[in-house]
Formats: C-alpha cells, structure tokens, sequence
C-alpha cells in the first residue's frame, strides 16, 4: 500500500511514517520544512519526501493520506485532497487500525514526563526480553529512534492529550486502546485549544473510558485533578502510588539518582540510574509499576533502569565548555521548570545554576502562565530569557520578579553571553519545548571554534 503523509517530519508523523515502512507499505510524505534529523531517518527508511505543501504531491495517487495535526483547512495539499475524493486519515486513527488492534497497548499520560516515562518503560520491557513496539514523541537513548514496530503484543505509546486533526478534535490518546495506563499528572496546558481544566479533564475521562475491565489505571495520589477524573467514572483497577499509600520511593541519595522501591508495603529492589531529580524517580516507579502489569517483576525493572540511558532533550548534557555543564530540558510548563532546576541544583553539588528560557509552546506565547514563571526560576542564580515577536505579552515583566534576570531578543547575543557565564562550578541549562531558535547548535560550534588547537 502507498501511504503519503502530511506533516511527516514532526516527531508523531515520522515514527507514523517509520512504523508503516516496517509494517511493508511504501511511504511519501510532505513538510513545510524537511530538514535533519528526521528527514535523514525517513530517508535512510526509503521515504520519499517533499517540502513544501501542493497538490502535486498527491499525484501518482496513494491509497491513503495520512493527515498530521499541523495541518489545517486553507492548506492547498488539503484543499486538494478534500477535492480528490482519496481516502485519508489521521495519524492516530492510522495508528489505531494499522499498529495498535489486538496488541497489548501501554499509554503513558499526563502533563509532565511522559516521553521519559514511556522510554523508561519502553526499555524495561525490552530489557526483560519482551521486545515491545514503541512511538514515543522524543528518542530514547538505548534504541536510538522514536518509534519500532516490535516483534510481540507489547506496544509502549505516549498518549498526547493534543488533538488529532482538523476534522477530528478528540485528543490523540482516545485512539489507543490502552490495556496498561499511566497517568502521570495533570495541569492546565495547550491553552491554544483547551479553554479550562475542565476540558482537558473531559478528554482524560475519555480516555479512562476505553480502558478494559481487565486493564490497570496507575497514578499518583497527590494529583486533585486526576481525582476529578476518576470520579467522572473508572471501571477498571486504579493501582495508586505515592505519599499515603503502599507504594512508594525512598530517596537514598540528595540527588534520588538512587532510591528504595517500596510496592505492597515492602522493599521490591533498589534503583540507580543516571537521570537527577525527584520527578524522574517518579517517573521510573510509575514505568516499574506498568511493567508490572505485564509481568515484569520489580528487581527486573530496577536492573534495567540502572541501563537506561535517558531521552534526547529531556536533562541530556550536550556540552562541556571551560568546565560548565550544558543541559538541553524540554521544561515549558512552570511545574516542569520548578522539577527541573530542582534537580539540578540537587545534583550540583553547591555549583551555581544558570538557566535560559525560551516561552515557546502556545500556552507560554499566550501568556497564560506569566504569574506562575517568576517562581518556577527563583531556583536559578541566573536567568536569561529569549524574547520573540510571537509573544503576546511583555517578558519583561519577569525583570522585576528575579534579581539576576536579563531578557535577550538576539539568540547569537544569549548565546555569546551564555559562553561567558561558563566556569567550573557552573551549571547551564536551556529550557524549551521548541527550537530555540538554534541555540544548542550555535553554543556547541562556538565552543568548539574557541578550543584550543
């Protein structure tokens, strides 16, 4: 079958486009940008790509379209396709149909950390032989790609509560079917198309609602939100962990790269792995318990964890300069900016912390979130924030909320100045869930320029 996809080169759609080559189909797609990494993985998998959107691109005629969520009506390889009468779809519906029917689908959900928990899960079952399938919006270090068919039932899928297309605007996750579900959290977020809470909620009791029976629900027990949402109705186990219950993490390092697990009231093994801070801690026991459920034992779980070798973007040290650390951090939302920092100043060690924001998700644009920033930042002694014209208020309003707070319009002029904070006893992280306009591609080749020899 001749798949084409629109929107190939975002994270969902490439590991979409990756899964069907797998699966034996033949594979176009079209971008408005095509451009390394994921054009280079598509085209290493034989997918032929095209930049830029037009009508043309749908001819020869392919069986089926698959439309990504970025792609909205006016589009002129939209326009062309409602015009065609082609059969299309959307990526999740594809997904759905194609990968996920009659597999043992496990979701990670939630606000924060589901890319890190679903690679945290994804390698679990692999590491105890289960060689499950996977889409996960990030690239886990032990497999190197984002998305693998899988050679058993098992699927690992991180459930988005973004919406699915511009002709479906359920949330993503209510395509997947999940036998195993995390819940990790949940927060107000994606103010671009979810009014309140409330809304996201809705969704969530979507997704609660096509759970089996015979399936599992984990979550934490100190998420109000998600309390709200199970009372909407839950017919499946709800396994809770955290303060209150039987299940919880002992910290046995300041940092929690090392830590107790308890699950039934008793110690079920140890963990040490790489990745700092409480969150990710919470983060691994949420992964141990759904690999539990698929009949992974703890001790395997905690052995595996020990290997796991973080995700791309998700606290991944990238560069050592003049003795200062550089962390690229996918935090956008307050909450995960607060983790963050926490983690590192816990890590540190006493060594000074420089953090450097960009506002680059549609809620951060809006504003939405502008009281809750100054506090999530008091953890760093130094902030730099990259202004844009997208923005649609004043960040610097944030000037008066920090005593070491500069915000820059030039990402050339931050990355100069950030250069200069660099010492020994420094820490640096860029927090983005965008591009941030090249700025970890720029701080790597000015440092590399300025080596010696």
């Amino acid at each position: 079958m001749h798949l084409h996809i629109l929107g190939i080169c975002g994270t969902f759609m490439g590991g979409v486009a990756a899964l069907a080559c797998a699966a034996g189909h033949r594979v176009t797609g079209s971008d408005a940008g095509v451009y390394p990494p994921m054009s280079d993985q598509l085209r290493a998998l034989g997918v032929d790509l095209y930049e830029g959107y037009s009508a043309a691109n749908l001819q020869p005629a392919p069986d089926c379209v698959v439309v990504g969520n970025a792609l909205s009506r006016g589009n002129p390889e939209v326009e062309a396709l409602l015009e065609s009468g082609l059969n299309w779809t959307s990526g999740p519906q594809w997904l759905a149909d194609n990968v996920l029917r009659e597999r043992w689908v496990l979701a990670v959900a939630g606000t924060h950390g589901k890319t890190t928990t679903a690679s945290m899960l994804a390698w679990i079952l692999e590491h105890a032989g289960l060689a499950p399938g996977f889409l996960i919006g990030g690239v886990p270090g032990n497999f190197g790609t984002s998305a693998r068919y899988g050679e058993t039932p098992f699927f690992v899928v991180e459930a988005d509560e973004y919406d699915t297309a511009f002709f479906d605007k359920r949330s993503k996750f209510v395509h997947y079917r999940p036998r195993t579900l995390v819940l990790n959290n949940l927060e107000y977020d994606h103010a671009d198309i979810f009014p309140d809470l409330a809304a996201i909620q809705r969704q969530f009791h979507h997704l609660v609602r096509t759970v089996p029976g015979t399936g599992r629900i984990i979550r934490p027990a100190d998420a109000p939100a998600l309390d709200e949402v199970l009372a909407l109705g839950c017919w499946s186990e709800v396994e809770t962990f955290g303060a209150g219950t039987d299940t919880e993490i002992e910290a046995l390092s300041e940092d929690w790269r090392e830590f107790r697990v308890w699950v039934g009231g008793e110690i079920q093994g140890e963990v040490c792995q790489t990745l700092p801070g409480e969150y990710n801690a919470r983060n691994a026991l949420a992964a141990i318990l759904a690999a539990r459920h698929a009949g992974v034992t703890v001790s395997q779980s905690c052995e595996a964890l020990a290997a796991f070798k973080g995700v791309r973007r998700r606290m991944e040290q990238f560069l050592e300069y003049r003795g200062a650390r550089f962390y690229d951090d996918f935090a956008h939302h307050p909450t995960a900016i607060t983790a963050s920092l926490k983690a590192l100043r816990d890590a540190g060690g006493g060594r000074r912390l420089v953090a450097a924001l960009e506002p680059g998700s549609n809620t951060m644009r809006q504003g939405v979130h502008r009281d809750s920033l100054p506090g999530a930042l008091q953890q760093a002694d130094k902030v730099f924030v990259l202004d844009g014209a997208a923005l649609e208020w004043s960040v610097s309003e944030l000037k008066s909320t920090h005593p070491a707070l500069s915000v820059i319009s030039d990402v050339d002029d931050l990355c100069r100045d950030l250069l200069t904070e660099a010492a020994p006893d420094t820490d640096i992280v860029l927090l983005s869930n965008a591009g941030f306009a090249g700025l970890r591609g720029k701080l790597v080749d000015v440092a590399n320029e300025s080596a010696p020899g």
